[in-house]
Formats: structure tokens, sequence, C-alpha cells
């Protein structure tokens, strides 16, 4: 296990070891390959050399031995092998075996085709054996037929082959080793090239710059890519926190002046009205603070649009808006607000976040809560729109001028002239959620009297 670590954390140990074996595997190959042309080349060698011993008994049959037999020296040249022995034989169509080795028969229909040499294997006192065979008539007897044949053993061809492989191995052996040595150099130096990469991260800090495509070798442009992924994702979640601190920083100084300065009025002052309406000031900054510090952790929730596995699943909007809008009643009631719902009854399915669908619909009614007024009405509907399905929240109070209605949505604007305390991030967590779905707001004018409408128009689930 830890050779198997050690090899994993060394690039240039995998990258020798990935071509060390295939080239030893090449090594067996061609040593195999080697061998058998050897041995195909010994063959035909052999085979020839048979050929001429076959055709030499045969001449001998016809000038030398009138009488059809052979000579004791003739049959120990003829059978002489200094590994094994080779085996002669002669058979008469009349008279049957002339000289030579008895179980040395050619096979019935050798000669079928006509008279010409033929070379076949066989086995004999389990030995393999190579024979050539030729037919002649007999030089005593015109109206005889001789069948010669002479036959070796394959010792002497395999032994050639198996010289010729070695012979080849010491040149074969060099040769790869010679082409693993410069794979070792070439990547060794290929490595080489990440050096001035590795340095360059090396001596950075805090930058978090991409580090780009310019001088990065192709093979390691993926890693570096994303390396740039990962630099981006934690340049904006730093941007994400520095700008909550400022967001922070920004919302909570007034409320905390506000305190600080009623706090001093309250002790300073001996009479108890005072200290009483200094004490009512600064719950009602407590509570400012409180509802922007939770508007300000909500809306860097909603900022974070990045989706992970698991965030969406499938939701059915005809469900789930009129059972949110429900649990806020009470609250519309107590603020003197007629709130209703207006849906269909089939379902319409998104991929989303219920919490974050929850947060969405609670600041679209919270805001219509806040500046409809008393004895306003609000309706939040759902339909469809083409492919789209849109949700909508409306009220008929004094609404947005149109002038400002485009710039609904920014983090911290107010519309001028609101006499009512906010923050200025309600409808900017809507546009982060939305955004978060992929879904678009839009903001219109309910009616020439007034009123404000927010619609947000989310894509159907698919499939």
């Amino acid at each position: 296990m830890s050779q198997w670590r050690w090899g994993r954390r060394s690039l240039r140990t995998r990258l020798l070891m990935t071509v060390m074996v295939p080239l030893l595997a090449l090594l067996l190959m061609n040593s195999l390959i080697t061998y058998v042309g050897a041995l195909i080349y010994a063959n035909h060698v052999h085979d020839k050399n048979l050929i001429d011993d076959t055709l030499t008994l045969v001449q001998l049959m016809a000038t030398k031995s009138p009488d059809g037999n052979v000579t004791s020296q003739a049959a120990f040249l003829l059978e002489y092998e200094p590994e094994g022995r080779n085996y002669f034989s002669v058979f008469s169509a009349k008279h049957g075996l002339v000289a030579g080795n008895p179980t040395l028969l050619p096979p019935d229909g050798l000669f079928k085709d006509g008279n010409e040499t033929q070379l076949y294997d066989i086995q004999i006192e389990k030995h393999a054996l190579r024979a050539a065979s030729i037919q002649m008539t007999n030089p005593r007897d015109a109206t005889d037929e001789l069948e010669v044949t002479v036959a070796e053993t394959l010792h002497d061809r395999h032994m050639e082959a198996r010289q010729i492989l070695l012979l080849s191995i010491p040149a074969q052996t060099v040769l790869i080793f010679a082409a693993f040595l410069l794979v070792w150099l070439g990547v060794r130096t290929g490595l080489r090239q990440l050096d001035p990469l590795t340095t360059q991260l090396a001596n950075r800090q805090h930058d978090l710059a991409p580090i780009g495509d310019e001088d990065v070798p192709e093979e390691i442009l993926p890693l570096t890519r994303t390396i740039d992924g990962l630099f981006a994702r934690l340049r904006a979640m730093l941007a994400l926190q520095e700008r909550f601190i400022a967001d922070a920083a920004h919302q909570l100084r007034t409320p905390l002046a506000g305190l600080s300065v009623h706090a001093e009025r309250a002790q300073a002052s001996s009479d108890s009205a005072t200290v009483q309406d200094a004490l009512n000031h600064i719950q009602r900054l407590i509570q400012r603070a409180n509802r922007t510090s939770s508007q300000l952790l909500a809306l860097t929730r909603a900022q974070t649009i990045e989706h992970e596995d698991g965030d969406s699943e499938p939701l059915d909007m005809a469900v789930l808006i009129p059972e949110l809008v429900g649990q806020r009643v009470h609250e519309a009631i107590a603020a003197n607000i007629d709130l209703g719902y207006d849906g269909p009854a089939g379902p319409l399915w998104i991929d989303g976040d219920r919490h974050r669908l929850q947060e969405m619909l609670d600041n679209l009614i919270d805001n219509s809560l806040r500046y409809a007024g008393s004895g306003a009405l609000m309706t939040v509907a759902l339909s469809r729109e083409g492919e789209d399905i849109c949700l909508a929240v409306e009220d008929n109070g004094p609404g947005v001028p149109l002038a400002w209605i485009e710039r609904l949505g920014e983090r911290f604007f107010r519309v001028p002239g609101c006499a009512e305390e906010g923050s200025g991030l309600g409808l900017a967590i809507v546009q982060r959620i939305a955004e978060w779905h992929d879904a678009k707001v839009r903001y219109f004018a309910a009616s020439k009297k007034g009123g404000l409408r927010v619609e947000i128009i989310f894509p159907v689930k698919r499939g």
C-alpha cells in the first residue's frame, strides 16, 4: 500500500512505469516474433537440404546400387546426426522394404498427383520427424516402383532458431533500454516545464488572479483552468464577505449611533418620561438593527447563486404558494390588509428550493404589508405564462413612481420620500433568489391609480 502511494505521488515514476511496462512487453513480443521467424527460416533451409538428401539417395540407387541395396557406409552417412538420428527407407511396390527403416513408410495416396518430391511430418518412436519422399522406377525392374524416403528430427531446426534468438536478444535489449533512457530524459525535461508555473504560484501571497493559458503546456491546461475556476470562486466568496462587512457597517451605523444617543439621554436625565422615551427609541432601534442584520444575512445567502447537488427538488407551486400565503394571513389581518390568493387548480412544477422560495415570498409580502398602507388589498397570484410559470404579488397601495421602478431590486435603494422605515434589502433578496432559480423579476405599476405589481417568471420543470 505504501509503495502504491509513493508511486501515486511521483508523477515522474508513474510516467516511467507507464512506459517501461509496455517496453518490456514489446521486448517479449519481439523475441517471440524473432523466434518464430528464425524457426520458419530454419525449416525452409532444412526442407531444401532434406529434398537434396532424398534426390542424392535416388541418384545413388540409380547409379551406385543397381541391385537396390545401400552400403553400410552410405546408410551411416544418411542416418548420422550429432544430436539424434536421421532415417531413410526404400520400399518396393513388389518386394516391400529394400533398405532402411521399416517404420518409415510414406502415407497412402502421397503420390496421387505425380512423382514430385513430397514433404510431410511424421512421428516414429515418439520422435517428431520431417520427411521427404520421391517415387522412382526400380532400376532392376522397369515394372516395379520404388518409394525413397529420407527423414530427420526437428532438433537442429529448433536449435538454430534459438541461436538466432539468443543473438538478437542483446541488441533488442540495448535498443529497448536506450529507448527507455530517452523517455526518462524526455519526461525529466518535460516536467521541468512545470517549474515556472510552480514558482509563480509559490510566489503568490494573496493574489487570486487567474493563471491564464499563456506559457502553460497544453496537457496541464485542464488543471490550470480548474485552479482558475477555484480562484474565481474564492474571489467571489471573499468579495461576498467584504460586501457583507461593508453593508453591515453601512446599515448598522445609524441604529448604533441612535442607540448611543438615546442611551446618553436616559443616563443624563432624571425625568422618568424622558427616560421612558429614550428606552422606547432604543427598543425600536434594536428591532431595526435586528431586522437589518437578518436581511443582510438573507441577502448574503441569496447572493450565493451556485447550485450544489441536492439544493433543488421538484416543487408544485400550486400547492406550495397557497400554503406559504396562508402562514401570513394573521399578520395581514393585524395590519388591516386584505390578503388573498388566486391560482389554478392543476399542478405547476418547477425545480427549486422550498426555503429560498419561502424567503422570497415573505419579502414580497413584507414589502406590501409595510408600504401598501392600512386598508389596502394584496393578491398573490399564480398562473401559466406560455411555457413558464408566473408568480405575482400585487397591491393597491401608493405604488412607486415610474421614474424609480427600474431601480427596484438594487441593494439599499429606497424610494425617495418614503416615510416607512426599511433597509432597502427586501427586493434585492427577491432578485438574488430569483436568479438562483433562473427566474426573471419584473416590476409594474398595478394601475393608473397606483399600486405595485411584482412578477417572477420561473422556467417550467422539464421531463
